[in-house]
């Protein structure tokens, strides 16, 4: 996002605590703050010392099994670091505020595609801690000037094509990144949790988003808040899904190892099918995917990892 954002001309702050990031991963064309998103006296200092208009909100905890085991840490670094931030771009006024949330909002939908008017009922702390900070948004923007977008990713793969920049977290749990070092030796093969699902393979079925066409469609909605577009939630997806069978023979294909894979019990808190209604972002948008194909996310996210070995681990 960063580097769309300067490719852009924009002016950029990034502020992150390096739990799960890197410093490397920010261009030195931005300014980089080491902090907390809930830490108010900082954010506070930098919206006012920057003259923050927008702010794009990723930061979160995002591994489903792990909300599971400890709902209150995902309470905390999700909802109540949200509340903080929000609280911050109250006081400095800032009016457009852009937020990552996700399909697990849904939990497990009567049909799909699911449309944004699905009945939101997580089954996660991770569904419901995002859930959360979108009534948050949705009460501040009726009581104060701001304006908000709520992007609801489905599942985010691949990398910069430019080969810039990657998923680097260690003990990452997104299966085409899995898969994807399973490829390239960087681990011995993959598990594939649960084959039992009322699926055509028995397998969970995904939206497959690439992660580039999703930092386009943040800029979009920067634009559209900037040109006095109104609060509103979005997709983020194709509106095509895929089974993890589907994934791991795509990744074995394009990348020619055929790499261990064994099936074990189901993850608490999986649905079994999570498919992106995708017309309303499109509508409301103007935004048009540019790398919607299963084989190019997965020859991206195969690309960095073997970048990621050849420099002997993540960075």
């Amino acid at each position: 996002m960063v580097l769309e954002l300067l490719g852009a001309g924009e002016d950029v702050v990034v502020l992150d605590n390096l739990s799960t990031g890197f410093r490397s991963a920010v261009p030195d064309a931005a300014r980089f703050v080491e902090g907390n998103v809930g830490d108010m006296e900082l954010v506070g200092q930098l919206l006012h010392d920057h003259s923050i208009d927008a702010i794009l909100h990723f930061a979160g905890s995002i591994v489903v099994p792990d909300s599971v085991i400890d709902p209150l840490g995902y309470y905390g670094n999700n909802t109540c670091n949200s509340r903080n931030l929000l609280a911050c771009a109250v006081e400095a006024g800032v009016p457009h505020f852009i937020f990552s949330s996700t399909a697990a909002v849904y939990g497990e939908p009567d049909k799909t595609p699911i449309g944004e008017d699905s009945q939101l009922q997580p089954i996660s702390p991770y569904g419901s801690s995002k859930l959360m900070t979108e009534t948050m948004l949705a009460d501040t923007a009726r009581a104060h000037p701001l304006r908000y977008v709520a992007l609801r990713y489905f599942n985010v793969a691949g990398a910069d094509p430019q080969g810039r920049t990657g998923q680097s977290t260690p003990r990452a749990t997104h299966l085409i990144k899995v898969a994807s070092e399973a490829a390239v030796g960087l681990r011995h093969g993959l598990d594939v949790y649960g084959t039992d699902y009322p699926t055509p393979d028995g397998t969970c079925v995904r939206d497959y988003i690439h992660v580039t066409d999703l930092v386009r469609a943040h800029l979009d909605a920067l634009r559209y808040l900037r040109d006095g577009g109104q609060s509103t939630v979005l997709n983020c997806g194709y509106g095509k899904g895929f089974s993890v069978l589907e994934v791991v023979d795509a990744v074995k294909q394009v990348s020619g190892v055929d790499f261990p894979v064994k099936k074990v019990d189901r993850r608490p808190g999986d649905p079994p099918a999570l498919v992106a209604g995708a017309g309303r972002i499109h509508e409301v948008l103007g935004w048009e995917p540019k790398l919607n194909d299963l084989d190019t996310i997965v020859g991206h996210a195969l690309a960095w990892e073997r970048h990621l070995k050849a420099k002997g681990g993540a960075s």
